[in-house]
């Protein structure tokens, strides 16, 4: 079973439910076009994790695309810790059918930081709730880290690798993997697990990318293949890579074997959220 760990779907911006900021993805990329997309290469489920970037804090259309398709996502919202009632929202969140998680935002230009007491709040809430909390802090992981500190009792999920990533090739740093070793040092942390997430637009060669895999072999190193969850980041990252190329070269390298390809692209990211794609064969 192979479960993506990381993808967004929306529809096309239109006054009905516009978008907050238009990034540089395609048009559209609605439920069914994403289901569509992982069908062609043997992508069983994904976790969806609502766009901050189109939609905010209202992950409604996720909750359309379940309704839609369901037993296909596992469903994941960035949630304010502005808002006052910030625990009721985290409750509600969990009584919405295929919901697995929160996301919480620690970029260097977010606005909310360790001891920000509505974040105390929504993190005390998950762990009341049984949902792990992805974060996303690349560029920021001291932040992040001081977060995690903070809150041992939550279960926290490390986006993207840690590592700023490119949204289209030009932007790609000169030295992609320089905070590698602040990754390494994470590991460190009984309480989070990490995202295996858009890596090959971390890559400096063409498709299939075998530079990746060095730098990945100390993460698996670090962190333990059943604390390593694949994902695509598709469609953040379409500018980078298409989906069947983001999905090919773990399913095909020889760099791993078949039993921790299992538990990369499926068998970690099914234990740590507590779900699995429905999947009729």
């Amino acid at each position: 079973m192979i479960i993506d760990s990381q993808i967004h779907a929306y529809e096309a911006n239109t006054p009905r439910r516009p978008w907050r900021t238009t990034p540089n993805w395609p048009p559209s990329a609605t439920g069914d076009e994403m289901v569509a997309a992982m069908d062609r290469v043997g992508v069983d489920g994904a976790i969806f994790i609502s766009s901050f970037s189109m939609y905010g804090y209202d992950a409604s259309y996720a909750v359309e695309v379940q309704k839609a398709h369901p037993g296909k996502f596992g469903l994941v919202k960035p949630v304010d810790p502005d808002d006052p009632a910030v625990e009721e929202v985290v409750a509600e969140w969990k009584k919405s059918p295929g919901t697995v998680g929160i996301r919480a935002l620690m970029k260097t230009d977010s606005l909310h930081r360790a001891g920000h007491p509505g974040l105390d709040r929504m993190l005390r809430a998950a762990a009341r709730h049984g949902f792990p909390v992805n974060i996303l802090c690349w560029g920021n992981l001291e932040a992040g880290a001081a977060l995690i500190d903070r809150h041992p009792e939550t279960r926290f999920i490390l986006d993207h690798l840690g590592i700023l990533q490119p949204h289209e090739p030009s932007g790609r740093a000169a030295e992609p993997w320089a905070d590698l070793p602040k990754v390494l040092e994470l590991a460190k942390r009984p309480n989070l697990v990490i995202k295996v997430s858009g890596a090959c637009t971390l890559s400096k060669e063409p498709y299939p990318y075998p530079d990746i895999w060095d730098p990945l072999a100390r993460v698996f190193d670090a962190w333990g293949f059943d604390r390593c969850l694949w994902g695509t980041d598709w469609t953040r990252a379409f500018a980078v890579v298409n989906y069947e190329q983001a999905v090919e070269p773990f399913r095909l390298t020889d760099r791993i074997s078949a039993s921790e390809r299992a538990m990369l692209m499926g068998g970690a990211c099914a234990k740590v959220y507590g779900w699995k794609p429905v999947v009729n064969k």
